[in-house]
């Protein structure tokens, strides 16, 4: 796929609706800045937008997703199968938001704790150092996943898994 040509396409078919960035952006709830790097090819919108903007702009997903409009149509199956790609990945991200509020959370019940075994003067027994370890753990879990590596970790935690 190239990025560039995609990019390009985007911006064909928002100058033709007479669309800025800012109310395409609008349009699909990301930024002004998002679109703008999808015009320029640095990054591409994910599926389900890409599938949404299809049906905006009245295109096949193919064409948007070869930056170039064709004349043949789209397989219906190919259509439902990437529908239900976007589906699945919807719900993976859905997964993923979920457990990472549950380790956020209990990296806040433990700072409370810890708080409350400092006014207490208590910190200094294990159950304080347990505190801390899992505060400091929760900030290195945090900061891994919301990091452009997570999709490399969770790509080989997957082929280890199915090996």
């Amino acid at each position: 796929m190239n990025q560039i040509k995609i990019g390009a396409f985007i911006k064909e078919l928002r100058k033709e609706k007479e669309l800025t960035q800012e109310q395409l952006a609008e349009q699909f709830n990301v930024s002004r800045r998002t679109v703008s790097r999808w015009e320029t090819g640095r990054n591409l919108p994910e599926l389900d937008i890409l599938i949404e903007m299809a049906d905006y702009y009245e295109v096949e997903l193919r064409e948007l997703l070869n930056g170039e409009r064709k004349s043949e149509s789209m397989n219906k199956e190919l259509e439902e199968t990437v529908l239900k790609i976007a589906e699945y990945s919807n719900e993976d991200k859905l997964k993923i938001t979920k457990r990472m509020h549950l380790l956020f959370f209990g990296g806040v019940i433990a700072a409370v704790l810890y708080l409350i075994l400092v006014f207490t003067d208590h910190a200094d027994n294990f159950l304080g150092g347990l505190c801390l370890g899992i505060q400091f753990g929760m900030m290195i879990v945090g900061a891994v996943m919301t990091s452009k590596y997570a999709a490399k970790i969770r790509a080989y935690k997957m082929r280890i898994l199915n090996d």
